[in-house]
């Protein structure tokens, strides 16, 4: 039996080209707004492209690219894949 070990990690840790699942946010006032974004628990994202200075990062997530500060990413734990 293989046994997985899921790591949490924020999605502004990812580098440019890395799939992952959104597992959940942390609690606050733009939890909302990301869910509404489609930045739900369970959804696929991929991270395709991190500006040249960080900031911000380009995302596919529920079939669209959305633009997302670092700030707002750090609010997203993913299971990277």
């Amino acid at each position: 039996m293989i046994v997985s070990e899921e790591k949490l990690l924020r999605l502004s840790e990812l580098p440019a080209g890395t799939k992952a699942v959104i597992k959940e946010h942390d609690q606050s006032e733009f939890s909302l707004t990301l869910m509404e974004m489609g930045c739900v628990p369970g959804e696929p994202v991929w991270v395709e492209m991190i500006a040249p200075l960080g900031d911000p990062m380009a995302i596919n997530i529920a079939g669209y690219y959305l633009s997302i500060r670092k700030n707002e990413a750090d609010k997203i734990w993913v299971i990277a894949n």
